[in-house]
């Protein structure tokens, strides 16, 4: 059985039944297709990712949310703890791997994600949550800024698709 905590149709997912996981490869494999795919360029073997998104879980310092409409697998999301030998960064989390199926957009479900993991971040007593993204992403920029996250570089050579460099960018947003 699935262990979620539940903001309406965001959830902190603990474990992932074969039905689950077929549903976050799929929509990986849409997010990927749809030029958000967290790194990947194109969708990796089915096997590849179901390896990644269960070894997500078993690692405690990574916290993975989903996001669902009408009851399918949209989007995820993960809360990056720093590990234990970590103490000089132990106030920093990262937010990362953040997408929602193209078309799965429009429903909020982008802006649960980031609040739910925002919440986490404080309950744990992060003062910061950091995150990066290619400058591609305008949408995710957007809301980036708008909910608070503020530019503190750009990195020119960020990302290499289809041979071209592309740059990127690195926010933060403070939580104490």
């Amino acid at each position: 059985m699935n262990s979620f905590t539940a903001l309406n149709n965001v959830l902190r997912v603990t474990a992932l039944e074969d039905d689950d996981l077929e549903q976050l490869c799929a929509a990986t494999d849409e997010a990927i297709l749809g030029g958000g795919g967290f790194g990947w360029l194109k969708p990796p073997h089915r096997r590849v990712l179901e390896r990644y998104w269960r070894g997500v879980l078993m690692i405690p310092e990574r916290e993975l949310y989903v996001a669902r409409l009408d009851g399918k697998i949209v989007g995820s999301a993960q809360l990056l703890k720093p590990p234990p030998n970590n103490e000089a960064g132990a106030h920093a989390a990262l937010f990362s791997t953040f997408f929602i199926a193209p078309w799965a957009r429009g429903h909020g479900l982008a802006r649960g994600l980031l609040r739910l993991v925002e919440d986490s971040a404080r309950a744990h007593k992060f003062r910061i949550l950091d995150l990066d993204v290619r400058a591609t992403q305008k949408a995710a920029i957007e809301l980036y800024e708008e909910w608070g996250f503020k530019r503190w570089a750009t990195k020119e050579n960020y990302a290499l698709v289809d041979g071209k460099y592309m740059p990127g960018h690195y926010y933060s947003k403070v939580l104490a």
